[in-house]
């Protein structure tokens, strides 16, 4: 197998896609369906979610729908996928400022870039369709290759996949820091996306903006032997 000597790995939302956007709608949508059946009273529980925003999705729906049974969760959780695919498919997504001038300048100068992320596979695939991400990827890791659905575990399994040597994880939550650390890795910390304050305050690095993260990596990987 080929070794990569450096890489740079990507969590997805609120790293790179801007999901907010298209959040409280999706969330809405959802829970309007559920008031609708008799199974929900009140409000969306945006501000829950928000928190947790991050967590893999059956962690979500126990969080958000405690008291519930197994089916009404899946249930919700099919029918908030389906509400963010087709908020995605209607445009109604946006990356982050200078993502794809990243990805460009990345390629340009031979780094290879993933994605580990707790969102599930049709997900991601929706935003990089419409975004025409594929081409800078190397692979894309959804929560569901894991067995355990554990950042820590998905990150490891693409370190031993493809034989990384050296990476940099770039991610907005603590349990993106955990799994890069849990790794080895050097991590960078977006202030820009879920994390509350001081949840970052480990990361080795952070960023308000991805042109930092360009100066960032290039001088890392300056002081790399190849």
């Amino acid at each position: 197998m080929t070794t990569i000597p450096f890489a740079v790995i990507f969590d997805m939302d609120g790293t790179l896609f801007q999901t907010n956007k298209i959040l409280g709608s999706s969330l809405e949508r959802t829970f309007e369906v559920l008031r609708s059946e008799g199974h929900w009273q009140g409000e969306a529980p945006l501000a829950i979610y928000q928190k947790i925003m991050g967590v893999p999705l059956k962690v979500v729906w126990e969080t958000l729908l405690p008291n519930h049974a197994e089916s009404i969760r899946n249930q919700a959780d099919k029918l908030f996928l389906e509400c963010l695919n087709q908020e995605i498919k209607e445009g109604k997504g946006q990356l982050f400022p200078n993502v794809i001038e990243t990805f460009s300048l990345f390629k340009q100068q031979g780094i290879p870039i993933f994605v580990a992320s707790n969102g599930l596979e049709k997900y991601l695939e929706e935003i990089c369709a419409y975004f025409h991400l594929h081409e800078y990827f190397a692979d894309i890791y959804s929560v569901e290759r894991s067995l355990i659905g554990s950042k820590t575990d998905l990150v490891h399994m693409l370190l031993k996949d493809h034989n990384i040597e050296e990476a940099v994880l770039v991610g907005d939550r603590k349990s993106d820091i955990e799994a890069a650390k849990e790794n080895g890795l050097v991590t960078v910390g977006c202030q820009f996306g879920f994390a509350a304050a001081n949840e970052l305050a480990d990361a080795d690095f952070l960023i308000t903006d991805f042109l930092e993260l360009q100066a960032f990596v290039s001088k890392r990987r300056s002081t790399l032997t190849f």
